[in-house]
């Protein structure tokens, strides 16, 4: 639920929508219930969780080699457990964004533990440190990303904190990166790598909107299932290389869908993402194909002012617009929008 400030209900009071004496105790009442907002003290806890998970996976140096296989995973244990005992101390004391960011914490030492585990039983090579794994592309990761999938779920089933579900996502981004040696070998080009990746990313997205579909009646457990998908699948496709113009056009045309999609689904990422491809684009057309062309800077500003006035019809007809489209869909795909527009 959004937060209203007392402008916004003082505005209602001049339409005749409020009373004036219902102001205070409905700004009051609003403003109290749970949902997204963001203020110093949350920046305080989502710094803070990053700086606790960074340091136990993007910045772990080698000094922790020097405690060996066990040791790295006792100690990674002794963390999990002091992590869990945290996220149970502020779910009941009801702080529950600590709690998920905690949670994510104790997934995300998953890697280092299993990393840990198979030092210890000889089954790690020397030339390689668990640092590697953030910054290099090995098929060897897998047993740690699957170990993650694993623990990730496990913690998902019993909390239910959107935040929980980061750690997985970028799991599966390392995934589609890691899996491309399996099914390519070790002297994959660039081109299969791209392909791989879209094809995964575009498997995480199609996830991500089962889950949202889901969790339509509760909190957002597909933001970063669609960040790390749409990531994935948009960069595999941007980077293949083509010299055929058509093929340029059908990228461009994907990447309208993308932002179609963005729209209807109510998904900033598909927005974001496909803007970029059709800028990318529309850059290929005034620098490669009407260069030197006086007449292409003139149609794209008409493009342009064509689409800013589509915009003034869409507001203007956009409640009547929505709800008929609305009414064409299924019923859990409504449900969906209706909750995440609410």
């Amino acid at each position: 639920m959004a937060r209203l400030s007392k402008a916004v209900l003082n505005e209602a009071v001049k339409q005749g929508l409020l009373q004036p004496d219902q102001v205070a105790p409905l700004h009051t009442f609003l403003n109290s219930q749970p949902g997204p907002r963001f203020d110093f003290t949350h920046v305080l806890y989502y710094f803070g969780g990053m700086i606790a998970i960074g340091a136990l996976t993007l910045f772990m140096n080698l000094g922790w080699e020097q405690f060996g296989g066990w040791g790295i995973m006792a100690i990674s244990c002794l963390y999990a457990v002091a992590g869990l005992g945290l996220t149970n101390f502020f779910q009941r004391t009801g702080r529950l964004i600590p709690a998920g960011i905690i949670a994510a914490f104790v997934i995300a030492l998953t890697p280092l533990a299993i990393y840990g585990l198979q030092q210890a039983m000889g089954l790690w090579p020397d030339d390689l440190a668990y640092r590697d794994y953030h910054y290099k592309i090995r098929f060897l990761w897998i047993y740690m990303e699957l170990g993650t999938l694993v623990v990730g779920s496990l913690m998902l089933w019993h909390y239910r904190f959107p935040f929980m579900v980061m750690p997985v996502a970028v799991t599966l981004w390392y995934m589609s990166m890691d899996m491309t040696s399996m099914f390519f070998g070790l002297d994959y080009s660039w081109d299969e790598r791209s392909l791989f990746t879209m094809w995964f990313g575009l498997a995480i997205t199609l996830l991500a909107f089962w889950v949202d579909i889901r969790s339509r009646k509760s909190l957002d457990f597909a933001f970063w299932l669609y960040l790390f998908g749409v990531i994935a699948f948009w960069c595999g496709l941007s980077s293949q290389n083509s010299d055929s113009e058509l093929n340029k056009f059908i990228y461009c045309c994907i990447n309208l869908v993308l932002i179609g999609i963005g729209v209807i689904i109510i998904r900033r990422v598909f927005v974001i993402f496909g803007a970029l491809g059709v800028a990318g684009y529309l850059g290929h057309l005034a620098w490669e194909v009407f260069r030197e062309s006086w007449l292409f800077p003139i149609s794209l500003t008409l493009i342009g002012l064509g689409i800013i006035w589509l915009g003034v019809l869409w507001q203007k007809h956009e409640a009547r617009l929505s709800s008929h489209l609305r009414q064409k869909m299924p019923t859990v795909v409504r449900e969906l929008l209706e909750n995440r527009a609410g």
